[in-house]
């Protein structure tokens, strides 16, 4: 059997859920084989599921979003490393209650890349998701050696606010090890940067983006488009338009820009954390996350399990904190059955508060349909 679920946010890691579940499984049979491999999309958590699949953690001192020093990580396993931008740029970075989508900056991600091209990576995954930011990445693109400019010559101010006050960008300057590496943009969104579907008004709100704020950065966006290309060419607008130049408030497009290629964040993990060897060995897989709900079928991880799974052959079962998922649309997934910690707890709140000790539970209630 084969636990390979991502975190249930907000209560568990993915690496804890795999610890209750393996608990609870074992309480209905003692002896049962499980194998766990904690999975990640690209966003938060990302570098946890690489580190638990055997890559090196590393940490480093970096730029917070507000331009506090803080201490992020990533992982590395010979010359490929995973780098997490919310490790850097994440909103868990924002104090409580505390929202800067006009200011926020990506700097310390391009620190964080930074910091994996010193430790010898050759090929980055690069995992974007729950960030705080909506800065179009130019933080780090200035991090890896960007200029941008206002019209008096000084460099502009952090955050995709003051992009709109950007007059020259200057791409010489960028770490010239890039073009070498494999840059891997892993991410489950596929939003363009700008307009109706782009970072600003889809995401911006979730960032404390206000109707007005929304307005500023997606102009201050498009502004910043314009000026990259007329000093890149025309390979500026081409990935504004590009599938994962709006995630995480755009730190794609600065990925896209400096030659990175963009798959869907779960597909990149599954296999880099090797899971196709996993899924040889088991007979049933475990998936999961805190809300099976339509974003689960739209490129998050139990959604990428459960069809790898299924062109294996192999069956697939699910936990979740809701489900809030028709049987049909499950059963297309490639997911057999749920089990909610909501039929085991009604309480949503308790749910959340002692998700460990009803999620061990509901897997012992697995294990005595699947196992006994």
């Amino acid at each position: 059997m084969l636990i390979a679920a991502d975190k249930f946010k907000g209560s568990l890691t993915a690496v804890q859920v795999a610890e209750r579940v393996t608990a609870g499984l074992r309480r209905a049979a003692p002896d049962a084989v499980v194998e766990s491999l904690p999975v990640a999309d690209g966003g938060d958590g990302t570098v946890d599921a690489a580190v638990a699949a055997g890559f090196e953690r590393h940490e480093v001192r970096v730029s917070g979003p507000l331009g506090d020093e803080v201490t992020a990580a990533f992982a590395l396993r010979g010359d490929t490393a995973v780098v997490e931008m919310a490790e850097a740029s994440g909103l868990q970075r924002l104090p409580a209650e505390t929202f800067a989508p006009l200011t926020a900056s990506t700097y310390g991600s391009g620190e964080l890349l930074r910091a994996a091209l010193d430790a010898g990576a050759r090929t980055i995954v690069f995992g974007v998701g729950g960030s705080a930011t909506t800065d179009g990445g130019a933080g780090m693109l200035a991090a890896l050696g960007a200029l941008f400019l206002d019209a008096d010559g000084e460099p502009v101010a952090p955050g995709g606010g003051a992009l709109g006050d950007v007059a020259t960008a200057d791409l010489s300057g960028l770490d010239a090890r890039l073009p070498e590496v494999d840059l891997v943009l892993a991410s489950d969104v596929d939003n363009p940067l700008t307009g109706p579907k782009g970072a600003p008004a889809v995401y911006g709100p979730q960032k404390g983006a206000s109707p007005d704020d929304v307005a500023v950065l997606d102009a201050a966006l498009g502004h910043f488009t314009t000026v990259l290309e007329k000093a890149i060419g025309a390979r500026a607008a081409e990935c504004a338009v590009a599938p994962g130049a709006g995630a995480a408030g755009g730190i794609g497009y600065g990925a896209l820009v400096v030659g990175a290629r963009f798959r869907p964040g779960i597909d990149v993990m599954l296999d880099v954390l090797g899971f196709a060897r996993a899924l040889d060995r088991a007979d049933l897989v475990i998936t999961g996350e805190g809300s099976l709900d339509e974003q689960t079928l739209h490129g998050k991880a139990p959604a990428g399990v459960a069809a790898a799974a299924r062109a294996a052959g192999k069956e697939v079962v699910a936990v979740c904190g809701r489900l809030a998922l028709a049987p049909e649309a499950l059963g297309r997934a490639g997911i057999r059955r749920v089990y909610p910690l909501t039929d085991a707890e009604p309480d949503i709140a308790r749910c959340i508060a002692d998700a460990g000790p009803i999620l061990e539970r509901v897997a012992e209630n697995i294990g005595r349909d699947f196992l006994v």
